[in-house]
């Protein structure tokens, strides 16, 4: 009986032990992972009012990551009932952060940049209010080719001017690529992006998947541009043509042959794609990155849990390692 008590209390100690360490190695870390609400409002919630958004919640804190990137702000809080006091209550009683948001607009319209610039603003003070520093920026829709290089130079005028508002938050801009019909996708459109914007004003928060499916060369930006990097998605990728319908969780149908199942496909978990996620990893140590990196899965063929444990284990196993 007594050696019963004896090793009972060993443990408590060590499981306390355990978490004091967890909790001191958790602020000296460079990385915080997340991962995006996208892929609950795209492929997993119902549009029926049954959607519960702290499940989404529960399933980021259960796999060990450390918060997520909003989609769709503020809208997404709007339709799954989220106000923003409650979401700050949700996240506190989790231990998690709101890393970053989905920016947009029709940046190569001249015409719009005012009102741009004014709902820049409204999403830096939301940022602001959950401590977050990332202001992710997405392109527009893309021109005919011919027309890229100049829809381009108005896009980043653009740009450099919502750093500078983002600055003054205390926030940064980076600009996200997208391989499905955006302004920036291939490397060219990249390379072009970096250099019509200030270093000084605006960064990089590039996304693997589309660097994949646009033909870049990853390991090439990430070495040439490393510097600019302020946040990033991890996605592991590999080709797979949808030659099937896709049925999603939410019961949508993702027709064979077509663009987006086709895309959703090639979404794979960390480690069993194509993606030398090492060598990446490599580059942030030598560039010191310090910032969220986001697992912006787009489709789980099993459940958004099972992928997100499964790739944290690749990062505990593979990453940590190399540079956390």
């Amino acid at each position: 009986m007594e050696r019963r008590r004896f090793l009972a209390k060993v443990a408590l100690g060590l499981g306390a032990l355990k978490e004091r360490l967890d909790a001191a190695t958790s602020h000296d870390r460079n990385i915080r992972w997340a991962v995006s609400s996208f892929l609950w409002t795209s492929t997993q919630w119902k549009d029926d009012g049954s959607a519960k958004f702290t499940d989404m919640l529960d399933v980021i804190k259960d796999c060990g990551l450390d918060g997520f990137r909003l989609n769709g702000w503020p809208r997404t809080l709007e339709r799954f009932k989220m106000p923003q006091p409650v979401l700050e209550k949700e996240l506190s009683k989790r231990g998690l952060r709101l890393a970053t948001l989905s920016f947009g607009g029709q940046a190569d319209d001249a015409s719009q940049h005012k009102a741009i610039e004014a709902n820049a603003h409204e999403a830096c003070k939301f940022l602001k209010s959950f401590g977050s520093d990332v202001l992710t920026v997405f392109a527009p829709r893309r021109p005919n080719k011919v027309l890229v290089r100049q829809h381009m130079k108005v896009a980043c005028e653009l740009w450099n001017r919502i750093g500078d508002v983002c600055a003054g938050y205390g926030i940064r801009a980076g600009q996200h690529n997208h391989s499905q019909g955006q302004l920036v996708e291939n490397q060219d459109e990249v390379e072009l992006m970096l250099r019509l914007t200030d270093p000084k004003r605006f960064h990089w928060s590039p996304d693997t998947v589309h660097l994949y499916l646009g033909g870049c060369d990853i390991y090439h930006l990430f070495e040439k541009h490393g510097h600019r990097l302020i946040s990033m998605d991890y996605v592991d990728a590999k080709y797979v043509y949808a030659a099937k319908d896709v049925i999603a969780a939410n019961g949508a149908v993702e027709k064979a042959g077509a663009q987006n199942t086709t895309f959703l496909l090639c979404n794979q978990d960390m480690g069993d794609g194509e993606i030398d996620f090492r060598r990446l990893h490599r580059v942030l140590k030598r560039n010191r990155f310090k910032g969220w990196i986001t697992i912006d899965h787009h489709y789980t063929p099993v459940s958004p849990r099972h992928s997100f444990t499964r790739c944290k284990a690749y990062i505990r196993e593979k990453l940590d390692p190399i540079y956390r």
